[in-house]
């Protein structure tokens, strides 16, 4: 079972990078400029990094915390609503489309940079769903890290839409 749920998490993100990739071509084509690119690799190698640390510590009689599991499946469902709620800007780089509103629907009404809190409970849910203490804890700091670099260069691009 616990191998069948990561491949399901592997095929979900592959499944959203393809969409990703296909709005990031839309914006671009409408005049977006990509901001951070030099964090983007790190941000790939990490959650790479981070289902195959997963997966290496998994043996075939692995037990499943199904309240972490829980947890996990209910952050997909903020996924999907941060998704659907950016439609054709989701992406997973830093694209700015500097005619385009910020968005305000969804859980943007309430919360800045929403998806990060999702993937922050994530790095954390999905291995502690395996009982992989170290794995949450190490990609949580590395994770957090990364992450509060981005929020900075986003933060940075976006202010002067904030204020319109």
């Amino acid at each position: 079972m616990p191998l069948i749920i990561l491949v399901l998490v592997a095929l979900q993100r592959l499944a959203e990078l393809m969409l990703a990739r296909r709005n990031e071509a839309r914006l671009l084509a409408r005049g977006g400029v990509e901001h951070g690119r030099g964090h983007y690799r790190l941000f790939v190698i990490l959650h790479g990094a981070w289902l195959l640390a997963i997966l290496a510590q998994l043996d075939s009689e692995q037990a499943v915390n199904w309240l972490w599991l829980a947890l996990f499946m209910l952050l997909q469902a903020g996924r999907a609503w941060v998704i659907a709620s950016l439609g054709p800007f989701w992406t997973t780089r830093i694209i700015t489309l500097d005619r385009a509103p910020l968005v305000r629907r969804g859980p943007y009404r309430w919360v800045r940079h929403p998806n990060y809190w999702v993937v922050a409970g994530e790095i954390i849910a999905l291995p502690m769903a395996f009982g992989q203490i170290a794995t949450a804890a190490v990609f949580t700091v590395l994770s957090g890290a990364l992450t509060l670099w981005r929020i900075r260069t986003e933060d940075r691009v976006l202010a002067p839409r904030r204020n319109r």
